[in-house]
């Protein structure tokens, strides 16, 4: 077997790519498609936003992503055909004899009506990159940190985001003027973590934060100031920092592989219900968040199957939908939740008190990851980073 096609190069295609290399070596027969040049952490983003690192810095170029047997192309995925495992994109076609689709997911700015117009969103680098601008100017006011739908990457990110944002009005003295409120469609901050919850329930007691549970955002009215919740209750802002609802992309949509915004797989072996179609990340269905270490973790698993397939053997354990999330809780202190989806009747989650330990643990997830996927020790990426978590 051979000819296999992974589309995207995120964390689950990097993780696949490498694993699959590390195994088969020059054997491996493995082409990695993505239309972006550059490969960034999500949690970067948060860095940019507040001004803690350049955007630059926090982008690692696919072009030092070499790896024996795995060719990287940049294109732009045009067209899928799962059941021929056919890719066409801008410059080519490809035949896969097993094909893996790791697009991640896109934000849907439409389903928000005025939120590209009245918003600003941090999820995306350029957003992120633009309320490093914008955050300067606002020194009075409400801020609202909204989320306008679920599922979305990176569950403890709009907490983080707030409290990073408390901290930010703190060292410009104008804290006292600002009011800061978080708007989510959960019922708390990380529902499969009561322990995590709250201690982010009472970080937000502390900081004189509002939590805002079990709603969305619907709408913006940019010229009323106004944030509508889905139960039309209006909360007024001065800032909204914005959370854009996620799907599938639009040729994930088109191929005919998606039912309720994104692709159903075995959450087990992450098949898809065409034969040698993989699906892994945040484009799949698997019942995890979306957030890299899941898809990665699912990555591994996809990588043994095709290995054991490849020299005959069994078939590896199934994914165990275990992964563990940092949560930065301001003042330079981080905790982590490590939860378990897919072993027991429910999810669970243990919470890591903050500490010192957990701030290294976090930039050494990092950059052990750049060194892995990007041949780099990390260390040009980690010490700026360093530096910005123990003193903001």
């Amino acid at each position: 077997m051979g000819g296999i096609v992974v589309l995207g190069a995120g964390f689950g295609g990097l993780e696949l790519a490498t694993v699959l290399s590390d195994e088969l070596g020059e054997e491996a027969g493995v082409t990695l498609i993505d239309a972006s040049d550059s490969f960034v952490f999500g949690y970067a983003k948060l860095d940019v936003m507040f001004g803690r690192t350049a955007p630059d810095a926090v982008r690692l170029p696919y072009s030092s992503f070499a790896k024996p047997g795995v060719r990287f192309v940049r294109e732009a995925v045009t067209a899928i055909d799962p059941e021929a495992r056919r890719v066409t994109t801008d410059a080519a076609v490809h035949e896969a004899d097993v094909l893996v689709v790791a697009l991640g997911a896109d934000y849907d700015f439409d389903a928000t009506p005025g939120l590209a117009e009245a918003g600003n969103e941090f999820y995306s680098l350029a957003g992120a990159e633009r309320l490093r601008d914008v955050l300067p100017t606002f020194a009075s006011g409400h801020a609202v940190i909204g989320v306008c739908g679920a599922p979305f990457k990176c569950p403890p990110a709009p907490s983080e985001a707030a409290l990073l944002l408390h901290d930010y009005l703190l060292q410009r003295d104008v804290r006292g003027a600002c009011e800061i409120s978080l708007v989510m469609p959960f019922s708390a901050p990380v529902p499969p973590s009561p322990d995590t919850s709250a201690a982010l329930l009472d970080a937000f007691a502390e900081r004189n934060i509002e939590f805002v549970a079990g709603r969305r955002v619907a709408s913006l009215e940019g010229t009323r100031g106004v944030a509508v919740l889905e139960d039309d209750t209006e909360v007024p802002y001065d800032l909204f920092l914005g959370v854009p609802k996620h799907r599938a992309p639009d040729v994930v949509l088109a191929s005919g592989m998606a039912e309720n915004g994104y692709i159903p797989v075995d959450s087990r072996t992450l098949e898809t219900r065409f034969p040698d179609v993989y699906a892994v990340g945040d484009v799949a269905t698997v019942g995890v968040p979306k957030a890299g270490v899941f898809s990665e973790g699912a990555a591994r698993i996809v990588a043994a199957s095709i290995v054991a397939r490849r020299r005959s053997d069994e078939a590896p354990d199934g994914y165990d939908g275990r992964g563990s999330c940092y949560v930065e809780f301001g003042a330079g202190r981080v905790g982590r939740v490590d939860v378990d989806f897919l072993s027991g009747p429910r999810p669970t989650g243990t919470f890591q008190e903050p500490s010192a330990r957990l701030v290294a643990e976090k930039q050494h997830f990092g950059a052990s990851r750049r060194a892995r996927w990007f041949g780099s020790d990390g260390s040009a990426w980690a010490e700026p980073h360093r530096r910005s978590s123990v003193t903001r």
